[in-house]
């Protein structure tokens, strides 16, 4: 007989939830969140003004000497793109917990994308004057340039969030949530990186270092780091007893804000067929009778 693994402890969540706003219906992020958010966000910015002053060493010292020394080119590289890759990565972090809104596509595009954006800012100028320095030889420029672009392309890429949440993305699983338990109720592990139905889910009863089921919130979720619901909702649906709950056909497009989310029983208002009285045939008018 297998050996039956011990219950998991469920800690409810104790980070404040904002307060709903009736007028508002949107997605907000808590106060934990927003202040983590904000942190993560200097922090970056930070890192990346390092980064972009390390470029103007490199451009307006280490390319002018001569003869160029190159240990101190190809570290002045490494270094930028270490200060541009974590930079990036707590921007996208920060992104996670406190997103932007997809009805300003220009906003949302850059708050996005702004890690990648640095880190070309931050190389391209550089590689260029490698490649057009008269102190270098060729040998030196294909060296130095090669390295240059390899370490700019993986900070490029890295930074580039290639799914970027939503305040929209996060409404529509709020709701959906709601709709299919009834509460504003879910549940996530330490290790986890989404959110989960409920406590009986097999996701979360998985073996874990704290052997712990965290319950709470959405929103409480969220700043806790688990950005989105589980794509497992048929399964859960089922291991939580939700079994007469039909999910729409386009459940993961809403799941990732593609979307809109419509609960369960609404229908759209249906469309009065509209009459064009110029068209409308008139009945002749009874004859009179002598």
């Amino acid at each position: 007989m297998a050996e039956q693994r011990p219950k998991k402890k469920v800690v409810e969540s104790t980070v404040e939830t904002p307060a709903a706003d009736a007028s508002a219906p949107t997605w907000r992020p808590t106060a934990e969140a927003k202040s983590k958010a904000t942190r993560f966000r200097i922090i970056a910015a930070i890192l990346w003004a390092l980064a972009i002053a390390g470029e103007a060493f490199a451009i307006f010292w280490v390319l002018r000497q001569d003869p160029i020394i190159m240990w101190l080119l190809i570290v002045m590289f490494v270094v930028i793109g270490a200060l541009a890759i974590v930079g990036g990565q707590l921007w996208k972090k920060a992104n996670d917990l406190d997103p932007a809104s997809r009805k300003d596509p220009v906003r949302f595009f850059i708050q996005n994308q702004l890690g990648a954006i640095i880190s070309i800012v931050a190389f391209l100028p550089l590689i260029i004057l490698v490649f057009t320095n008269k102190n270098m030889t060729g040998g030196q420029k294909a060296l130095a340039g090669i390295i240059g672009i390899v370490i700019a392309g993986a900070a490029v890429a890295s930074n580039i969030d290639y799914s970027p949440a939503s305040q929209e993305e996060y409404a529509n699983q709020a709701g959906l949530v709601q709709d299919i338990t009834g509460a504003d109720k879910v549940y996530w592990t330490t290790s986890g990186s989404v959110y989960h139905l409920c406590q009986e889910a097999s996701a979360v009863n998985k073996e874990s270092a704290d052997n712990t089921i965290h319950a709470g919130t959405i929103a409480q979720a969220q700043a806790d780091g688990k950005a989105r619901l589980t794509l497992q909702l048929p399964q859960e649906l089922k291991e939580c007893g939700y079994t007469d709950y039909v999910l729409p056909d386009n459940w993961q497009a809403v799941v990732k804000g593609e979307a809109p989310f419509v609960p369960s029983g609404e229908v759209a208002p249906a469309v009065e067929p509209t009459t064009d009285d110029s068209e409308t045939p008139v009945a002749p008018a009874p004859s009179a009778t002598n």
